[in-house]
């Protein structure tokens, strides 16, 4: 709300008071009125809905700030990214470097984040920005701004080891010695800044909402410790923390940072710690709680994590050539999933791996914590030993995109997420493996930082694969079988149940759960996919410390039989517009501590390479793929490629551990907790 108070000539101390208690009056009474408080003065929006509505959004995007975005040749920042997720195109490089690409998403974001990795922000700056400065012309910064694509692999090396992903230490660029890096890291972040606010809509529009963030990128030998910082409102910490400030492999301290100098800080300053990527940790990103202190700042600055990613899913992990999977029988684990278990699987040249620490992990060997379903079923071990689960998070997804281009999550648009190096035909030859990513989706009563990030905060947020299905999902004792005939369904659901990310307390009487899901509705040359079925995935553990799961079908029909046809790959057979259901659990106990959530899927459709590879002559259903791959890949040398371009089109699922030419979009609501001790 805005409260404009008419100019007068002169104004007393009685006068001053007076306004300043009507303008604290006035806030009070609109926040009485609210789901959330309202920490930040703007416009309240026109459309405010109790009962809330879903927003779409990415909250992990690099821009041209980011080292490994600037050295492959992308060029737009923050205010650039920005624009793409409103809609707008921006220009993006090719295979060769050339700003020749032009890449616009086909569906606006809601809200979205730039996180740009704050270790380098003052050296990158220091490096592209200004020719003046002694420190532009250090033999490093030249490579990284350097055309040539060697050189800017060797500048990418040269970056990585200053502690990104090197070993205990963090060391900084020798231009720090010749130009002043802090000066140019207060520059880069008020920048940051600058750009959330310019993109923010304060009007009662609300068509669009920015979060101030950066990404905290610590990654002791490859293994990913990484976490989006985002701030609830303008009032942020005087720079962003980074592992040169915490120390290698050091997390908590960045927790102990942040409440030191936002949460407890009296400055209206409030913010979240979001991990992404477990599934690259090593099983080191969740570890036991060593204090009860850990303990607790784990629970307040991470209510969420991203699930997914371009970097794969962390949900689960089934590998479908050894038959078994990590700690999980469900074969739905094989979605999205990456070879190694750490960041290094990003490190393929002209079709090859270029490090041993890639190869692939024994499905054995895989650390179990690295899959999210793992780690919320230790929770509730933890929980039951010690009285405090460590591990109540809730689910979103993101892009992590490289090429500033928030929300570019599309299989059918997917212009990659590295800038040059994984444009054209390097996508398909270097970055197979990887993907689109995923939304953050939030059920939030309006556009505006507060709301949403209230709706982060108390978890009531799904993520998704790409596709924007809308789901529902709620959990307790009074649910009514028949709620989905109601015509007043969610307002009953808020009155008798609890949605996603909250808890249950103990109760004799078994737990019901409304699930809901309406097909995504495209938009027009884009229809969205017919719904095929949804699950709830419980977790659960015994009286004597063990952990169980299981998956449940809910609603939908598994055996539906719809498919894709090949040769256009247009999906063909029957599906479900919406699914509704009020489902009670078979298996409950009442003195085992569990969670439930939801996993809604879409009928099959081809994956992103399978569109590519089409495009490009290719046919991955054809028995002539190897020999129409190989006339691709000499088209290809004739461009300046090197090595097998196209031979991954032609994989077999049947000889593959996690690939299929056929995906089916699905999304992961946060899950409810049922507190058996509570």
């Amino acid at each position: 709300m805005v409260l404009r108070v008419a100019p007068k000539r002169t104004c007393n101390k009685t006068t001053v008071a007076i306004i300043a208690l009507a303008i604290s009056m006035t806030w009070s009474n609109a926040n009485a009125q609210l789901a959330f408080e309202r920490t930040e003065t703007r416009a309240p929006c026109a459309r405010y809905e109790p009962l809330r509505r879903p927003l779409f959004g990415d909250l992990h995007v690099h821009s041209s700030y980011s080292f490994d975005s600037y050295i492959s040749s992308q060029r737009n920042d923050p205010a650039a990214a920005y624009r793409y997720a409103q809609g707008e195109s921006i220009p993006l490089p090719d295979e060769d470097g050339e700003q020749t690409v032009v890449a616009r998403i086909q569906r606006p974001l809601d809200f979205a984040s730039v996180t740009d990795h704050a270790e380098f922000l003052g050296q990158i700056n220091v490096c592209t920005a200004d020719a003046w400065r002694l420190g532009y012309w250090w033999p490093h910064c030249v490579m990284t701004r350097s055309s040539h694509f060697f050189t800017q692999l060797l500048a990418a090396s040269w970056w990585t080891k200053l502690g990104v992903m090197g070993g205990s230490d963090h060391r900084r660029s020798f231009a720090c010695a010749l130009s002043n890096c802090d000066t140019a890291r207060a520059d880069t972040w008020a920048m940051i800044q600058q750009a959330a606010e310019a993109a923010y809509d304060r009007s009662p529009s609300c068509k669009f909402t920015t979060f101030v963030g950066y990404e905290y990128t610590d990654a002791p030998n490859a293994f990913n410790m990484h976490r989006n910082v985002i701030f609830r409102n303008e009032r942020v910490t005087e720079n962003a923390i980074s592992a040169y400030d915490t120390g290698a492999g050091n997390f908590p301290r960045l927790w102990e940072g942040l409440r030191e100098q936002c949460i407890d800080a009296d400055t209206g300053c409030d913010v979240l710690a979001i991990p992404h990527n477990s599934n690259l940790s090593g099983g080191l990103m969740f570890r036991d709680p060593t204090t009860p202190q850990e303990a607790k700042d784990r629970l307040f600055f991470e209510p969420v994590i991203e699930l997914t990613q371009h970097k794969a899913a962390s949900e689960c992990r089934f590998d479908r050539l050894a038959g078994r999977g990590v700690d999980t029988k469900d074969e739905l684990c094989t979605f999205e999933q990456v070879v190694a278990d750490n960041l290094t699987m990003l490190g393929s040249l002209h079709g090859k791996v270029m490090t041993e620490q890639a190869a692939p992990v024994p499905i054995d060997r895989f650390a179990r914590r690295n899959m999210l379903r793992n780690v919320l079923k230790d929770g509730l071990a933890l929980g039951q030993a010690s009285g405090t689960n460590p591990f109540t998070m809730g689910f979103i997804g993101s892009t992590d995109s490289h090429s500033a281009t928030p929300g570019s999550a599309e299989e059918d648009n997917y212009v990659g997420h590295l800038g040059r190096k994984d444009a054209g035909y390097r996508n398909v030859q270097d970055h197979f493996f990887s993907n689109p990513g995923g939304h953050a989706v939030v059920w939030a009563e309006e556009n505006s930082r507060d709301s949403i990030f209230t709706a982060l905060r108390r978890k009531e947020s799904y993520a998704t694969s790409g596709t924007r299905p809308v789901v529902r999902f709620f959990g307790g004792t009074e649910l009514p079988f028949d709620l989905c005939s109601a015509t007043n369904i969610f307002e009953r659901a808020y009155t008798l149940a609890t949605p996603m990310g909250g808890k249950v307390a103990k109760s004799d009487a078994p737990l019901r759960f409304l699930v809901s899901a309406l097909k995504d509705p495209g938009i027009a040359g884009h229809p969205g996919t017919n719904l095929q079925r949804a699950q709830i995935i419980k977790g659960w553990v015994d009286a004597n410390g063990q952990t169980h799961e299981h998956v449940f079908e809910v609603a939908g029909d598994a055996n539906n039989g719809a498919s894709v046809d090949r040769a256009t790959c247009n999906p063909t057979g029957p599906g479900f517009t919406s699914l509704c259901t009020v489902w009670e659990d078979p298996t409950f106990d009442p003195q085992q501590p569990a969670f439930y959530y939801l996993r809604v899927l879409e009928n099959p459709t081809c994956r992103w390479s399978t569109l590519q590879c089409k495009a490009a002559g290719i046919d991955p259903f054809s028995s002539n793929c190897a020999e129409q791959a190989a006339a691709q890949t000499a088209n290809a040398h004739e461009r300046g490629a090197k090595n097998d371009v196209y031979g991954k089109c032609c994989l077999q699922e049947a000889d593959e551990p996690f690939y299929s030419p056929l995906i089916q979009e699905r999304a992961w609501t946060s899950p409810i907790w049922y507190e058996a001790n509570g």
